[in-house]
């Protein structure tokens, strides 16, 4: 009999082999996938790397696309540190770019020294807001935050379409809907030619992973997604915690939404996430919620998503196939996880009795 049993002693070698393993053979496994389609291997991922990184151009649209996905998964680390599955990264993205629309529109002629500031502060307070809607439902009715969080992205998303074609849609667009550009001072400046939002991530880094490993909210953060019986024991007001925690999660969200439709877009759209608040949960799990692993992690696969597009024009090639080894990456890598945690172990079977034997 062969069945799953967990690992009772764990090696930071041993896991780290595991991983890397992990990682090769997923690499063999794309260019198994890549040969079977039709196509080398070696040209595809020399392509990707190409469309990524060989200009100047293409690196900063990698950087562009690394920046949201960044922040959006440094928002969603925290959750996920305390067991509060926040698939809501989404939505709360979409909220926080609708609290600075709100501020930039309402403000056009304020200096851009105060004006950006009360916009990444309305992005983080609506992104948060609307985090917290999930967290009480589930203080209160013990409603799965899972569920929740994921139909309230769409429940954002619709409201932006219905800003988008009605009452923010902009008159001088002759008839088609859009909502008005933002004002030059509520646009991010660049700094090294690239949106100043690249600092304002790589501080967050920072800054949060002081918070979760230096700081006491960083550790009830922990001891809350270990165990909510432990914490209440320890005095810990659960409460306190998961509102505060949520808050901060949903913010930093809000404010990756910020910086899209100010530096990016330089509007607010129902196009402005193209869906990396869901391909933020896979970059925050696959950097097992580590604040700058999740940098690296979130540079890898915008380099996947931006080396796609690039193998479309030039290799004639579907950007869906990024998907693909996305896909057969995030199946290896969390694969490994498995293996990390337990092993198979096997049972020998118990010894048949014979007829008329007594057992003592």
């Amino acid at each position: 009999m062969i069945h799953i049993v967990s690992r009772p002693d764990s090696s930071p070698l041993r896991d780290t082999l595991l991983r890397l393993a992990a990682a090769g053979a997923a690499l063999v496994a794309s260019a198994a996938m890549m040969a079977f389609l039709g196509y080398n291997p070696l040209e595809v991922f020399a392509k990707i790397v190409q469309g990524s990184l060989a200009s100047a151009y293409r690196f900063r649209e990698t950087v562009n696309k690394a920046i949201p996905l960044t922040v959006l998964s440094l928002g969603i680390a925290v959750a996920f540190r305390m067991k509060f599955w926040n698939i809501g990264a989404e939505g709360q993205f979409y909220l926080g770019a609708f609290g600075a629309s709100l501020v930039a529109f309402a403000l056009p002629n304020l200096s851009p020294f105060f004006l950006l500031p009360l916009m990444f502060l309305a992005g983080f307070c609506f992104g948060g807001a609307f985090a917290l809607i999930p967290a009480a439902l589930k203080a209160r009715f013990e409603a799965s935050e899972t569920l929740v969080t994921l139909m309230l992205n769409y429940v954002a998303l619709k409201w932006i379409s219905f800003l988008q074609y009605g009452p923010w849609k902009d008159p001088a667009a002759n008839g088609f809907p859009k909502i008005a550009p933002f004002p030059a001072n509520a646009v991010i400046p660049k700094l090294f030619g690239i949106h100043a939002g690249w600092l304002v991530a790589l501080v967050l880094t920072g800054v949060l992973y002081v918070v979760l490993k230096k700081t006491k909210l960083g550790y009830e953060i922990d001891v809350l997604g270990e165990s909510a019986t432990t914490a209440r024991y320890a005095g810990m007001s659960v409460t306190r915690i998961t509102l505060v925690a949520v808050m901060l999660s949903g913010g930093l969200c809000g404010v990756a939404g910020m910086m899209q439709a100010s530096a990016i877009e330089r509007s607010l759209t129902d196009q402005l996430s193209g869906g990396l608040g869901f391909t933020a949960v896979i970059t925050t799990w696959l950097a097992r919620l580590s604040p700058p692993v999740i940098v690296a992690v979130s540079f890898l696969f915008s380099m996947l998503i931006q080396g796609g597009s690039f193998l479309q024009s030039a290799m004639k090639i579907p950007a869906s196939v990024a998907s693909i080894l996305q896909g057969i990456i995030i199946f290896f890598v969390l694969g490994s996880e498995f293996f990390v945690r337990y092993r198979f172990a096997r049972t020998a079977p118990a010894r048949e009795r014979k007829p008329g034997e007594v057992t003592q």
